[in-house]
């Protein structure tokens, strides 16, 4: 995709630099944009995303580790043409693999009010106690009823204290809520903090986990769109009004916005802190057999609710976005905690492959591997949902390690930092694109 570019050359003068085109800079020059003031984008990629990127692989799209969007996140419902990502729904539920008896049995559970066909699975699944589940269901249901800005104020505990506090028995936890949680939070012992898990729980209740037709990419793909984005663009200093760039340009600006990742922003930034990084392998896989053959060919998350192997989740995702497989083939995305990058490490995936989905996986066709060392910001008690954004005169930070580590908080983030160069500026944020 080409995009449009202003007629600037390297040494003049710009409005705001936004350092990084992934979710938050990009979020952030579309705000400056909308109230018109210009930016302009330096990318040290070959393409807008950071690590929300996509591959094309022999017919296959790759997502840069397994992602999902909610498409009832606020901010994205906000700045996003959902219509135009023609979103591919998962199963608003997730298939859970237990022992019986030496053999494996498959458990569904899923919301009832969109996954009726399975609402006496999910009744009947033994998963934890009637009441565990009970008050576990009426947690989540409460997240939904209080506004994320209320539930930022709640006492900060553990997720997993949170889940006890809220009735959650240890069975109920161990079998459904710790692998589930933990493909989401990268972190198996649930000490992130209670108040991303409630904002996780709402977002759940309130919407169902999709893939963009074309990859993940769609995303940053749209937000880019009609922004002056300048790729290949490695910036190696950043100071008071001005970037420096690794073939020694300096661009002049009024501010600077530093949206790369976490780690890119400490070295930029001196005495910027940055939360701990959570790390994570996605394996992708072409199966030999019929998807039939494959938890029923659900679109759904399947889980290890005994913990038998080392992923986390996995799933037939192109039974979800049938584009993701060119036809006549289908893609298994798998992921596991930390960088495992090994062949040992795959063959221990192919083992647990075996075990969750009931076939053979040892002969199925490895497409691609994505080991990535910082996939998420961690999110530890106590959390600041709400992290500053203003560094030092002239200079702004943006990203999910400024809010939350989600695509949500990427663009929340990046609307803040840009609404923070505003204010500088003495720029009223119009009432219709919010503040």
């Amino acid at each position: 995709m080409a995009y449009p570019q202003a007629r600037r050359g390297y040494g003049d003068p710009v409005s705001v630099i936004v350092v990084g085109a992934g979710l938050a800079g990009l979020a952030a020059a579309r705000h400056l944009r909308a109230h018109g003031v210009p930016a302009t984008i330096l990318e040290a990629g070959d393409a807008p995303g950071g690590r929300v990127r996509t591959d094309h692989v022999d017919g296959f799209l790759l997502d840069r580790g397994f992602q999902l969007y909610n498409p009832a996140y606020p901010e994205g419902e906000r700045v996003l043409d959902h219509d135009a990502l023609d979103l591919r729904p998962y199963v608003a539920g997730a298939i859970i693999v237990l022992p019986r008896r030496g053999q494996r049995r498959e458990v569904r559970v899923a919301d009832p009010r969109r996954e009726p066909s399975w609402a006496v699975a999910s009744a009947t699944a033994p998963l934890g106690s009637p009441l565990s589940t009970m008050r576990f269901g009426a947690y989540a249901l409460s997240r939904v009823l209080r506004s994320p800005a209320a539930l930022r104020t709640e006492p900060d505990v553990t997720a997993y204290e949170a889940l006890r506090r809220a009735g959650a028995d240890q069975r109920l936890i161990n079998r459904l809520l710790r692998p589930f949680l933990s493909g989401v939070f990268l972190e198996s012992e649930l000490t992130t903090s209670r108040r991303f898990l409630d904002l996780v729980l709402r977002s759940f209740v309130r919407g169902t986990p999709s893939l963009p037709a074309a990859g993940m990419q769609a995303i940053p793909e749209q937000l880019a769109a009609g922004s002056d984005l300048r790729l290949q663009v490695r910036v190696l200093e950043v100071g008071p009004r001005h970037v420096v760039t690794e073939g020694g340009e300096r661009w002049e600006a009024d501010a600077v916005i530093v949206a790369t990742d976490p780690p890119g922003a400490a070295r930029l930034l001196p005495g910027l802190t940055i939360p701990a990084g959570r790390s994570v392998t996605t394996w992708y896989h072409s199966p030999d057999c019929s998807v039939e053959h494959l938890v029923g060919g659900a679109a759904a998350l399947v889980l290890d609710g005994a913990r038998r192997g080392p992923l986390v989740n996995t799933s037939v995702i192109s039974q979800a976005a049938s584009t993701y497989a060119p036809p006549g083939r289908a893609l298994v995305s798998s992921s596991a905690l930390g960088v495992r990058d090994t062949p040992a490490h795959e063959r221990a995936v192919r083992d647990h492959l075996s075990w969750m989905y009931g076939v053979d996986a040892t002969r199925w066709e490895h497409i691609a591997t994505y080991p990535i060392p910082y996939a998420l910001p961690s999110m530890p008690v106590p959390l600041d949902v709400r992290k500053s954004v203003r560094m030092y005169d002239g200079v702004f930070v943006a990203g999910d390690h400024r809010d939350t580590s989600s695509i949500q908080g990427a663009l929340v983030s990046g609307r803040r930092a840009a609404q923070a160069v505003l204010d500088a500026r003495g720029v009223v944020a119009s009432a219709t694109l919010g503040a």
